[in-house]
C-alpha cells in the first residue's frame, strides 16, 4: 500500500491514520508527543458537552489545543441534542477546532446504565437528533462519529448508525469492532467493518480494534475494504508506531524499535511535557504512571523498574528509576504482543430500567453519565 490519502471534509489523511481518544491518555503532551513520530489525525481525549456549555474548568482544560497543534481535533460525549449543539456551536463558532468526533461507543456501566454512550445507538432516532444537532451547530467543521457493534450480539446497530450518520452529513465514521458487552475481551471482529463499509458508501469508513503494530493496519485495510484506521491502545507506551505506520503507507519496512536508552528518553520527554502542561511536578507524575509500564514492557527487568516508576513524584525521581537500565538493550522484538490497555473480561450490559420498551423513543436521558471511556 503507498502513500494512500482518506479526507474527512477538508482534511486530507495521508497515511489515513487517527489517534483515537482514550481518556485521561490522549490529552495534550501525548498528542504532541505522537504527533513528533509521525503524522495522523490526533483526537483529544473525551470531554462533556454539557460540561462545557456550562463552563466546568476541567472540561475547559481538556479542551485547550497547543500552538503547534493542526488539525484542531475534539471528542465530545454527550446524550442530550441540546447541549451537544450548544458545545459543538461554541467550539465552532470560536475557531477553537478543525473537526469534532461524537463518542457513541463508551461501554463503562455507569454510563450505559443512564442510557449514555454505547446505549445511545439502540434508539434510533435520539441518535439521529444528537448528530443532527452536531452537524448543524458545526457549520463547516467536519463532524465524525465511533461507535461499537452495538450492545451485545443479540442486539447490533452499527450498520444502521453508519447510515445515520451518512444521511444527516457526518464526514466519516469509526467502527470499533467489539460490542459493549465484549469491552475489549477477545479478538475485534474485522468482518464488521467489512460489512459497514459497504453499507455506508459515501462517506470514509475508519476500523479500529487490535492494530498492534503497523502491519496489522494494512492488513485491516486489505481484509475490509476500510478507508482508513484508528488507533486506540496499541500506541500505548509505543508512540512510535506512528512512525511505522508512516513506513508501510508508504511502502517502506519499518525501521528497529528504539533501544532501551532511546525508550527512556522518550518517557523523560512525555514526563517534561506533562509537567509542562500541569505546571505542577507531582501531578504530571501521577498522569505519567498511566503510561509508565507499557514503554517499559518486555525489556529486561521491567517488572521491578515499573514498581519503581510508579512511586515518582518528580522530574528528579524519575531520571533516577532510569538511571541504571541498560540503555544498549534493543527493543523486544515480541513488545508488541503485550497486550495494553483495559483487559476487563465481558459484561453484562446495564441499562436503564425499561430501555428497551420503546426504541422510538427520542427523549434523552433524564441524568447524563459522566463517561470514562473512548470506547
Amino acid at each position: 500500500m503507498s502513500n494512500k490519502t482518506t479526507k474527512i471534509g477538508p482534511i486530507e489523511l495521508s497515511p489515513p491514520v487517527v489517534l483515537a481518544p482514550m481518556a485521561g491518555i490522549t490529552n495534550y503532551p501525548f498528542r504532541s508527543l505522537c504527533r513528533r513520530f509521525g503524522a495522523a489525525l490526533f483526537v483529544s481525549e473525551m470531554i462533556t458537552a454539557r460540561a462545557l456549555v456550562e463552563g466546568v474548568r476541567k472540561a475547559h482544560k481538556l479542551a485547550d489545543f497547543g500552538p503547534d497543534e493542526h488539525p484542531r481535533s475534539i471528542q465530545l460525549y454527550g446524550v442530550d441534542p441540546h447541549y451537544v449543539g450548544e458545545a459543538v456551536r461554541w467550539l465552532a463558532g470560536e475557531g477553537r477546532v478543525d473537526h469534532i468526533d461524537l463518542n457513541f461507543g463508551c461501554p463503562v456501566r455507569k454510563v450505559t446504565r443512564k442510557g449514555g454512550g454505547a446505549a445511545i445507538p439502540v434508539k434510533p432516532r435520539l441518535l439521529r437528533a444528537i448528530v443532527r444537532a452536531a452537524v448543524a451547530g458545526a457549520g463547516p467543521v467536519p463532524v465524525t462519529i465511533k461507535f461499537r457493534m452495538g450492545i451485545d450480539d443479540e442486539l447490533l446497530t452499527f450498520l444502521e448508525t453508519g447510515r445515520i450518520a451518512e444521511a444527516e452529513g457526518c464526514a466519516a465514521v469509526t467502527l470499533h469492532a467489539r460490542t459493549a458487552a465484549q469491552l475489549y475481551d477477545g479478538r475485534a471482529r474485522w468482518f464488521a467493518i467489512a460489512d459497514l463499509k459497504r453499507a455506508v458508501t459515501t462517506i470514509p469508513v475508519f476500523g479500529n480494534g487490535d492494530i498492534w503494530e503497523a502491519e496489522d493496519a494494512v492488513r485491516m485495510m486489505a481484509e475490509t475494504g476500510c478507508d482508513g484506521v484508528a488507533i486506540g491502545r496499541g500506541c500505548l507506551g509505543r508512540p512510535w508506531l506512528f512512525r511505522d505506520l508512516a513506513d508501510v503507507f508508504a511502502g517502506r519496512k519499518p525501521g528497529p524499535g528504539p533501544t532501551f536508552g532511546e525508550v527512556a528518553a522518550t518517557m523523560i520527554e512525555h514526563a517534561r511535557l506533562l509537567a509542562d502542561w500541569y505546571g505542577d511536578e507531582k501531578v504530571s507524575m501521577l498522569s505519567f504512571r498511566k503510561h509508565a509500564g507499557w514503554y517499559t514492557k518486555g525489556f529486561s527487568s521491567s517488572a521491578r523498574l515499573r514498581n519503581r516508576l510508579m512511586m515518582v513524584e518528580s522530574m528528579a525521581e524519575l531520571a533516577a528509576a532510569l538511571d541504571d537500565i541498560d540503555r544498549s538493550e534493543p527493543y523486544p522484538e515480541n513488545a508488541h504482543l503485550f497486550r495494553r490497555g483495559k483487559r476487563q473480561g465481558t459484561q453484562k450490559v446495564v441499562l436503564p430500567e425499561g430501555y428497551l420498551d420503546d426504541l422510538e423513543d427520542d427523549t434523552p436521558p433524564e441524568e447524563e453519565g459522566e463517561a470514562f471511556s473512548g470506547g
